[in-house]
């Protein structure tokens, strides 16, 4: 599952099916075609630093004026990059934690879903992943209130899940942080997993699983008092 269903790419300004469509299904393309002009480029191997406003329209087929229609600069076209992918992974993750299973499905459910994501999402991923250390401070910032969402959002669940009751409102943010940390860490290897290859698939699932059920654990003997 993608971030967001997606029309076609814009076709040249000027196209006679283009003119055909409605405003709103036009204006929709070319944001459209703009955002994946920029992850294209990303995918050739530049730094979204690197990227001119008019090298993103002439990748997507328009001129270079119609980019301000969309986005005011190239940092708000980075943003849209870094929400739009964070709002439908956490509608899912949300999803697998409240369905009802006991904890080790829910771990294990909720790596699948993960994975699967971050396959469907390849460029989005490797753009979070390059930007969240060396990207402008804008993008930065945002990535980080991305991350605390996944955060707060993970905490929020596994409080009315009552997993762990006797946690502080602290102790058990600061877990979800170290398992949302982790499977960020773990977008990297799953980009890297050669395609094809079921075994060691499964064996890099066992191991986010396991890792994941490691952070519960010392989770489960944790005691507030300790600090």
């Amino acid at each position: 599952m993608t971030a967001r269903s997606r029309s076609a790419p814009e076709s040249p300004v000027g196209a006679d099916e283009d003119e055909l469509l409605p405003r709103g299904q036009r204006k929709q393309r070319t944001r459209d075609a703009l955002i994946d002009a920029a992850l294209q480029l990303m995918n050739e191997g530049r730094s979204f630093n690197s990227l001119g406003l008019r090298e993103i329209t002439r990748v997507a087929g328009v001129v270079p004026t119609s980019f301000y229609r969309h986005f005011k600069d190239t940092n708000e076209l980075g943003l849209v990059l870094v929400e739009e992918s964070g709002l439908t992974l956490r509608r899912m993750l949300r999803e697998a934690r409240r369905a009802g299973a006991p904890v080790k499905d829910m771990i294990r459910r909720s790596v699948q879903v993960y994975k699967a994501f971050v396959l469907s999402n390849r460029l989005h991923f490797l753009f979070v992943a390059g930007e969240r250390s060396g990207g402008s401070p804008v993008i930065r910032s945002a990535i980080r209130n991305e991350v605390d969402q996944f955060i707060d959002e993970m905490t929020s669940d596994l409080r009315h899940l009552a997993i762990f009751p006797k946690l502080s409102p602290e102790s058990l943010r600061m877990v979800c942080e170290l398992v949302v940390n982790t499977m960020l860490h773990a977008a990297t290897d799953i980009l890297d997993l050669p395609p094809g290859d079921q075994a060691l698939a499964k064996l890099q699932e066992d191991n986010h699983v396991h890792q994941v059920r490691l952070i519960f654990l010392g989770a489960q003997l944790w005691r507030d008092e300790a600090n």
